[in-house]
């Protein structure tokens, strides 16, 4: 029962929000079993819904203020209007995508608002886990977006969106253009806080500029005006620039004795604070110095030093919201496409899936779709780094961002929204900022510690120097606040991790997993495939070898063309299209083809594979095809033919193979091809070790022996049957394009034609680790010379500070510095 108590007693703020509490606005409510009073009827509503759900470990979790809710009418059960707009099919089929390893299943991404800590992550992640139907939610931190997978039969999007405003928050489905809009919020919310502390600062030091000069002749007057002057500029810097230090740091000493850890703002706000104050009692006084100089300085040195930072965070995360950019606003619809050549010029937010679209030379095409007439020339060097023109003809699939380069091209419109690939790059590079790496977080966990150990080293000084020089005691435990550097031990390897990540992604790696750059360079062995890998995967059919007597080469082909119909593998692929070249039409089987992983097809009486899952011998072949790939086809009565289908290098695959073993790093060839095809191409190549014939059983068991050796490998596949293999491997990377790429399950997905981004890869993994090494080792290496100088007492507060923004500005630019590779 919720009552209001005639006076607020001892109770200082809401339960939820903090919110200030009074006898006009105080609500009362027993939960876990405790008398809890919130400022507002929303507040009691949101704190009942996460103790009924078993969920009220947030309270003990969160640093930072909760929310009050904006309505209290959107805390009931019942799904407001607003929202039921969503499960509309065609916004559905804009804000969700179907998953590509659970059919039934769809995900969405979910932008949130009012997320403050780790805390919140938390509630969100469980309270969204716990609806029926949702069967799985990771929130990133750092972009404040939530991926949920969900099936639609027993969920709605509308739920999803309203169970988060339930407790507190605020969803609505995310595209990539809005997030561009509100990463450039973020900036200049920043930048305006900077730029009043350096104003600030420039300012301040022009008026204390003629006590540092030692004036003899001003007067007292002139000094008390400047002295004065200095604090009016300081107060706005203090309030308004370090304001949100000060709100975090408050809130993680309250919350000190259940969380045992403090943030690296807290020494930060109160050597700022304590600062103020000194000067303002001097300043009162007419005694001592002010340091009002010092403030100014060391607040926009430290704002200085994280923009940087959120520059290069956010420019980890935006590689591909940089394609939405480009995508057009606006497109021209047909009105009515079997009747009429008439277009009208629309939103794309207007369109629907099924709509016809008319896209001009010149013109960037703004969702996925398919070719309807005619041929095309495309330039989808923005997607997959490949900057020669890519034919199209009618009937392929169009992808968002690809630019139109020679005639005007009509398309059905077949994705938007999150359905496109674009989309599902943003998605992908997301999930690689939510696994933190390890030496990440371990730095974050000491950066914590140092904090507290810094707090008491100040205090400590404060107390020796009161013996010693009580008019020493203040200023020497500022400056031992100030000198100190956690933002510098924090930064070092985050910072790194982020520029690095930020330029592979323009190299075309798209990063999956967090823990690729750091686990690249410990690599000893790499396992890598041949067919769509090390060769471009488009092999074309050279000849047709030991044709049963009886039949002919058109015979064979049509049963081959038959049995490879729909499938999606790259052989499989070539012998269509010599079908196809040859105008021969693929015969009706009685049985559809039944696919076995990495071994072949089969369909009645009829196999198509490589040779060891038929159990034939081997065929002799001629030089001319030693290094192709065969096929062979069999019936009941034993070989029918074998197709012999010639690949081509991959770009940039020599050079690399080359870079990886003068590193060391062990290279082994292993391909479903046979031992003879695989050898050429492993003598091709200059590599030692290899295996031909490798089924995906064999390949998940070769790098699990490796593994068991104490190996560190690393897996290169074409992500459709290696799929095994790449998850194996301690860091894995997909070759290639398209949905299987996700399916492949691998930690790093490559979009550009050439091998080179790998050997890219290897050299922007050392160069990460040494940066990484270098930041935690300057951070240590200041932070030991620095303290005991402060606690001697030997340096200023303004010296101080300083040298600790100097020093998280020297972390933040030395891991800027892996941004060059990409340049």
């Amino acid at each position: 029962m919720n009552t209001k108590p005639e006076t607020p007693l001892s109770i200082e703020d809401c339960y939820h929000c903090g919110g200030d509490l009074t006898s006009d606005n105080l609500y009362e409510a027993t939960l876990g079993g405790s008398p809890r009073y919130f400022c507002c009827a929303g507040c009691l509503a949101i704190a009942q819904t996460i103790h009924g759900q078993g969920l009220e470990a947030f309270y003990a979790r969160r640093l930072p203020l909760g929310q009050k809710p904006d309505d209290v009418g959107q805390l009931t059960d019942q799904v407001p209007d607003a929202l039921l707009a969503y499960d509309d099919p065609v916004l559905m089929d804009r804000f969700t995508r179907a998953s590509s390893e659970y059919p039934g299943e769809v995900e969405t991404t979910l932008r949130l608002e009012k997320i403050r800590c780790a805390a919140c992550v938390w509630l969100n992640e469980q309270h969204l886990k716990r609806l029926f139907g949702v069967k799985d939610v990771q929130i990133n931190y750092v972009t404040q977006r939530a991926t949920v997978r969900f099936n639609p039969n027993e969920v709605h999007l509308s739920k999803l969106l309203h169970s988060v405003e339930q407790i507190g928050y605020e969803a609505w489905p995310f595209e990539p253009s809005m997030s561009a809009d509100l990463a450039k919020k973020e900036r200049r919310h920043l930048l305006m806080r900077l730029g009043v502390a350096v104003l600030g600062m420039m300012q301040v030091m022009m008026y204390a500029w003629p006590t540092y000069a030692g004036a003899d002749d001003l007067l007292v007057e002139q000094e008390l005006l400047l002295g004065w002057t200095s604090w009016a500029l300081t107060v706005p810097v203090v309030l308004y620039s370090a304001g949100p230090m000060f709100v975090v740091a408050w809130h993680s000493i309250r919350n000190f004795p259940r969380t045992g850890m403090l943030g690296m703002d807290v020494p930060v706000s109160l050597a700022v604070a304590l600062a103020f104050i000194a000067g303002s009692i001097s300043l009162v006084l007419g005694v001592g110095e002010s340091y009002f100089d010092s403030i100014t300085m060391f607040i926009a040195f430290l704002l200085a030093a994280r923009y940087l930072e959120l520059l290069a965070r956010q420019d980890a995360q935006g590689g591909a919201e940089a394609l939405a950019k480009q995508l057009p606003a606006t497109c021209d619809r047909f009105e009515d496409y079997s009747n009429t050549e008439v277009t009208k010029s629309v939103p794309v937010v207007r369109c629907v899936v099924g709509d016809v679209l008319r896209i001009s030379p010149g013109d960037v095409i703004p969702v996925d779709g398919v070719l309807l007439s005619g041929e095309a020339s495309l330039n989808e060097a923005i997607l997959s780094g490949e900057s020669r023109p890519v034919s199209k003809s009618m009937g392929d699939v169009l992808y968002a961002g690809s630019h139109n380069i020679v005639s005007p091209i009509v398309m059905r419109i077949t994705a938007l929204g999150q359905g496109t690939r674009i989309a599902g790059i943003a998605s992908l590079l997301d999930k690689a900022l939510l696994a933190k790496p390890q030496v990440v977080g371990l730095a974050e966990k000491w950066a914590g510690y140092f904090v507290v150990f810094l707090m008491a080293a100040a205090g400590l000084t404060a107390i020796a120097w009161y013996f010693l020089d009580p008019l020493k005691a203040w200023e020497t435990a500022v400056a031992v606040l100030v000198a100190s550097c956690p933002c510098a031990l924090s930064l070092a390897t985050p910072a790194a991790m982020a520029a690095a990540q930020g330029a592979i992604t323009k190299l075309g790696l798209l990063v999956v997993r967090g823990h690729v750059m750091e686990t690249l360079a410990k690599v000893t062995d790499l396992v890598i495939d041949k067919t769509g890998t090390l060769t471009t995967g488009h092999p074309e059919l050279k000849a047709i070898l030991s044709l049963r007597t009886g039949y002919t080469e058109q015979q064979v082909l049509a049963i081959a063309a038959a049995m490879e119909s729909g499938q999606k593998h790259p052989l499989g692929l070539a012998i269509l299209e010599a079908a196809q070249k040859r105008e021969i039409q693929p015969i009706i089987l009685s049985e559809a083809p039944v696919s076995e992983l990495g071994k072949g097809l089969r369909s009645g009486v009829y196999q198509l594979g490589s040779r060891q899952w038929l159990n034939l011998e081997p065929v002799p072949v001629n030089q001319e095809n030693e290094q192709a790939s065969l096929v062979y086809l069999k019936d009941d009565q034993g070989l029918l033919a074998v197709f012999s289908l010639l690949d081509t290098p991959r770009p940039g695959a020599m050079e690399f193979i080359k870079q990886v073993q003068a590193r060391g790093i062990q290279v082994h060839l292993l391909s479903g091809d046979d031992q003879q095809t695989v050898a050429w191409w492993a003598r091709y190549f200059g590599i030692d070790h290899l295996q031909g014939g490798a089924l995906p059983e064999d390949k998940f068991s070769f790098s699990d022996a490796l593994q068991k050796e104490g190996k560190v490998v690393w897996a290169v596949g074409d992500g459709v049957n290696d799929a095994p293999f790449l998850a194996k491997a301690n860091v894995s990377i997909a070759v290639g394009s398209g949905a299987p790429l996700a399916q492949a399950g691998a930690d790093a997905v490559l979009t550009t034609e050439s091998l080179k981004p790998l050997s890219q890869a290897l050299e922007l993994a050392d160069k990460s680790k040494i940066i990484m090494r270098q930041n935690l080792v300057w951070a240590f290496v200041y932070n030991v010379i620095a303290i005991p100088v402060a606690m001697m007492g030997l340096v200023n507060p303004w010296v101080a500070g300083i040298g600790m923004s100097l020093s998280s500005l020297a972390v933040t630019l030395n891991a800027w510095r892996l941004r060059k590779i990409s340049e």
